[in-house]
């Protein structure tokens, strides 16, 4: 059985077929998922939907595309969600630099080291988004080294992986591991020792091929595995098994 760590089930493309997709997940080989929020909305609704299906969890944060609101009043009400039974780590969070519009840089680390803290204060993992700015979310990950947490859909050098791997961490690979111009995942995927692996869709987006294009669902989970496997040399039932057990363990999921 598969564990797609990291899928957006409460995202508006799921709003006219929801239920039918989590219903079919375990029919399709899915065993776990984690839904992570973006903000204070999308995170309690992750909370609810993991209270409706066995198989999923949640994670509850601001992403740092969403990250403007945050203050102290919104840290607290994450604190409560955090706390939830149902919720197994602090995210989505990070830093992204690629869209222009994004809230000011010096803003998405304040809300980044805040929601590390929180983590930190909590004993929960993190979900780190980074995306164009690789050195600046390590270097943020360096100054709580309590926390534990996973890199997901990892756009890093083999390098970084590496590194992060050094700190105890966890690197997560998407469907990009299946596209023909994915070298750099596929480098970064071989430095990374097969303990400190996991996988994800990120759904609704980055369907793997041969889906690219189309929303994307946690059932597709199983082409990256496929991919993953290939790139290590093991069989995709070997693949699948570790994978899971990775993150069960890095989620603290009996």
């Amino acid at each position: 059985m598969l564990f797609d760590t990291h899928a957006h089930y409460d995202a508006e493309q799921f709003d006219q077929d929801r239920d039918a997709v989590l219903a079919s997940l375990p029919g399709r080989g899915v065993s776990l998922a984690v839904n992570p929020g973006c903000d204070i909305p999308s995170s309690r609704r992750a909370v609810e939907l993991a209270h409706e299906w066995p198989f999923l969890y949640a994670a509850v944060g601001y992403h740092p595309e969403e990250c403007g609101p945050c203050g102290p009043a919104e840290l607290d009400v994450l604190r409560e969600l955090a706390r939830d039974p149902r919720t197994v780590a602090i995210g989505e969070i990070g830093l992204d630099y690629y869209w222009e519009e994004n809230p000011p840089r010096e803003l998405q680390q304040r809300v980044f080291r805040d929601q590390m803290a929180l983590a930190r204060e909590l004993d929960l993992p993190v979900i780190v988004h980074d995306r164009e700015a690789h050195a600046d979310s390590l270097a943020i990950v360096r100054e709580f080294p309590q926390v534990r947490g996973v890199f997901h859909c990892f756009s890093g050098s083999a390098e970084m992986a590496r590194e992060l791997v050094k700190l105890g961490w966890m690197v997560s690979f998407t469907g990009v591991l299946t596209y023909r111009n994915a070298r750099k995942a596929v480098e970064a995927a071989q430095a990374v020792p097969l303990d400190r692996i996991m996988i994800e869709t990120d759904s609704p987006y980055m369907a793997p091929v041969p889906h690219r294009g189309k929303r994307n669902d946690s059932g597709y989970v199983r082409h990256v595995c496929e991919k993953l496997a290939e790139i290590k040399g093991i069989s995709f039932e070997e693949c699948a098994r570790i994978t899971l057990e990775n993150g069960k363990r890095f989620y603290r999921i009996p």
